[in-house]
């Protein structure tokens, strides 16, 4: 356990500026009601940053990333006239990459943030949209489980290479690459997991097997096969303990819609994960939601999976629940790294303002209002912060 803690903010661009200013608000509830001190170091970066600098961050910055104790990331991704600013080559990268690489692929590759968590959790309230009407289709008991997406290799490595013309070149192709020990500490991050629910279930009294889910296109894509067969031999010799089964992408896309009971731990290569964990967002109410982490053993880095949505920055619109669920995933995972009740017990206090706020309904943004209308971006986290607090004091 620590005195105080240090995290790193990168608003990034467009609607990241203003949802995170309203998880920051709650983490000042935090502050205040659990004496914890948090020192936030706020660095401006992202498309926008590039745009007018060439850089897409200060010099120095990834250090102060890589010495904090957690970041807070809210959206990188810039637009220019309506269209995406990339990089220049050699500008910090020998070939274009979007705006904002260095804050989301950087810092996930250099900081060996190799699990990708992504819970998929309906709560009570929550409408989904359908052929563009909010109507309450899946059963908030029903929708509860976690995505672990392997998040430095498959096909995201960003390496392309020449084709040859013997190989039907020119041209360039992307690798997928799988490796043994890389999936071995991803499924195991996974059996992991699935023990730990298990056991919060357990304390409960709810009694449900903990299960972990291998996603893959193992009958197409021989890197896959890989995959699966580690998930396999390590599920066996190290957990027996927790059931195990798999699922070809396809087929998973159409259960985790249809059947979203059924899972509790899902496990899949990078690609695969970030569909199946972006598809999961629709069973919980959209992106506006959905939160989610970059872990690894020593660094972490938590983020709502939406991304900057340039049409709607600066309109006070965007939904900030997905940030301050992350920032709750944030707080969670520094807790149990440090050992720190205080935090961990946060974390589960702004987990059911958020679901209080949800249930209540009247202040929700517009996407999940019923009207079509719905508060502010700012009335939405002014409410979870007015929650939370009541919350903490009881």
């Amino acid at each position: 356990m620590k005195d105080r803690y240090s995290i790193v903010v990168l608003p990034g661009d467009g609607i990241g500026i203003e949802v995170v200013v309203e998880a920051l608000k709650v983490l000042e509830v935090v502050r205040e009601g659990t004496g914890v001190q948090f020192d936030l170091e706020e660095i401006e970066c992202g498309g926008h940053y590039y745009s007018e600098h060439g850089v897409e961050w200060p010099e120095g910055s990834f250090e102060k990333c890589r010495h904090a104790d957690a970041i807070l990331l809210g959206a990188v991704g810039h637009e220019v006239d309506g269209k995406p600013v990339f990089t220049e080559p050699g500008k910090p990268y020998p070939t274009p990459q979007l705006a904002g690489y260095a804050q989301v692929i950087g810092n996930r590759n250099r900081l060996d943030l190799y699990a990708n968590v992504r819970p998929v959790k309906l709560y009570p309230g929550v409408q989904h949209k359908v052929h563009g009407r909010l109507a309450q289709v899946w059963d908030p008991d029903k929708v509860d489980y976690v995505v672990i997406r392997e998040n430095t290799e498959d096909a995201y490595t960003g390496e392309t290479r020449e084709v040859a013309p013997m190989d039907g070149g020119p041209g360039r192709e992307t690798p997928i690459r799988i490796t043994e020990s890389r999936t071995r500490r991803i499924v195991r991050y996974a059996f992991e997991l699935a023990r730990r629910r298990a056991a919060e279930r357990a304390r409960s009294g709810q009694e449900r097997e903990p299960r972990v889910t291998c996603v893959e296109k193992s009958n197409i894509i021989g890197a896959h096969r890989y995959f699966r067969d580690i998930f396999h031999a390590v599920g066996e010799s190290e957990y027996p303990d927790v059931a195990r089964d798999t699922a070809y992408f396809d087929a998973f896309c159409m259960w985790q819609v249809r059947n979203p009971e059924w899972f509790d731990v899902v496990v899949a290569p990078n690609l695969v994960g970030d569909v199946i964990s972006d598809l999961g967002s629709s069973t919980q109410g959209g992106m506006g939601v959905a939160a989610g982490g970059n872990i690894g053993d020593k660094h972490g880095m938590f983020e709502p999976i939406h991304g900057s949505a340039p049409k709607y920055a600066g309109q006070n619109k965007a939904n900030p629940i997905a940030t301050i669920l992350a920032l709750r995933m944030l707080l969670d995972w520094l807790g149990r790294k440090h050992e720190d009740e205080r935090l961990v017990g946060a974390a589960t206090d702004i987990e059911e303002a958020v679901a209080a706020v949800l249930k209540e309904g009247r202040f929700v943004t517009y996407d999940l209002a019923g009207d079509g209308k719905g508060v502010t971006c700012a009335e939405c986290g002014d409410a979870v912060a007015r929650a939370t607090e009541r919350v903490v004091r009881a």
